[in-house]
């Protein structure tokens, strides 16, 4: 059964804990979000692991993770995405693998390589909605 992706966006965002702004945003404004609590997520477990912050690491990399498959992955259309749907969720579940082996072995370089594969994007989904009508 097919459920449309603003449905699951939506559905995987209140998931992750994020309360405002959801109702009524657009799937792009969702999508955007998600990639925002993901950094922001990331940024965290970085912060939690330099202070050696065990439950607040893993907690931040628990969230990147549900992001990233619940969300992001989540959302992927794959019948209409075709070869960039395939790459982005190959993208997602490496991420979720090394954010895995960044819990595990307290590898702060894993949480690193993920916001550095996530930040063009991320990056890249902003531009779509700053650019000119017509050329998105």
């Amino acid at each position: 059964m097919y459920t449309p992706v603003h449905s699951r966006a939506t559905s995987a965002y209140r998931q992750v804990g994020v309360q405002s702004g959801i109702e009524g945003a657009s799937p792009h404004v969702l999508i955007k979000m998600l990639f925002e609590g993901l950094v922001q997520s990331l940024n965290a477990a970085r912060g939690a692991m330099a202070r050696g912050d065990i439950p607040e690491k893993g907690r931040q990399i628990g969230m990147a993770v549900r992001i990233l498959d619940e969300g992001l992955k989540g959302g992927l259309d794959p019948a209409r995405g075709g070869e960039l749907a395939a790459n982005l969720g190959a993208l997602y579940d490496y991420c979720v693998a090394r954010l895995t082996q960044a819990n595990m072995r307290g590898d702060v370089t894993a949480v690193e390589e993920v916001l550095k594969l996530i930040t063009p994007v991320a990056d890249g989904w902003n531009q779509i909605a700053a650019a000119p009508a017509g050329r998105a």
